[in-house]
């Protein structure tokens, strides 16, 4: 497994358009390089503590994204650093995300989470939940909303993937309509990135076709 040519092989696939975060959860900080090296510089974590770490002894024009479920009890940690929040499902977290950025005389990136799943696992806001954030989010001065998340049905009806990526981009799109910040629709992971691509995506998140099968 040659990670930084599956990296390099996959910047030069994806449209120009799209955004390539690279999940590196569980991997480590060579393995991490050697993607680095291919010229990727933006990866994604799902756990606050790692992903620090990693911030902490990597190079500094890496950016970090949070893609997975936030405790707000754990925002300050990243507050300092994280350049875009992926899974903010909550008005409680974007209220403590808009806190930890005050204390640290920043704006920080977030993306609301959609809920387009059809499995009661995945977090996520319902449509209504959405648009209010939105309206709170103006009131907040530390944080800044770019947009949406959300992740499909864990299945091999691609169908049912294409459906539910569209219902995402729909709301995306009357958002942005209304929102000038509105720019990112992240949406697709290394098993669904493509139908992703073709409804409308502008970033995925891909970690095992670069990384190959997570470490658990």
């Amino acid at each position: 497994m040659n990670i930084e040519e599956n990296t390099l092989s996959l910047l030069e696939d994806l449209p120009k358009t799209v955004q390539l975060v690279a999940v590196s959860k569980t991997k480590s900080n060579d393995e991490i390089m050697q993607a680095y090296k291919s010229g990727q510089r933006v990866f994604g974590e799902n756990k606050i503590q790692e992903m620090t770490a990693k911030y902490e002894s990597l190079p500094k024009d890496i950016q970090w994204h949070m893609i997975g479920h936030v405790q707000t009890n754990k925002v300050k940690y990243m507050a300092p650093y994280v350049e875009l929040i992926h899974g903010v499902d909550t008005l409680k977290l974007l209220k403590e995300v808009n806190k930890q950025a005050f204390k640290n005389e920043r704006i920080i990136n977030c993306l609301l989470q959609l809920h387009i799943a059809e499995e009661s696992t995945k977090f996520g806001m319902s449509k209504k939940e959405c648009i209010d954030a939105v309206g709170v989010a103006k009131t907040l001065e530390n944080i800044k909303i770019k947009g949406l998340m959300g992740m499909a049905t864990f299945t091999e009806d691609t169908s049912q993937i294409s459906k539910e990526f569209q219902s995402l981009k729909g709301l995306y799109d009357e958002l942005a309509a209304e929102n000038q910040d509105f720019n990112t629709l992240s949406m697709g992971m290394s098993g669904d990135y493509q139908i992703a691509i073709e409804n409308g995506s502008n970033m995925i998140r891909v970690g095992s076709k670069i990384f190959g099968a997570r470490n658990y």
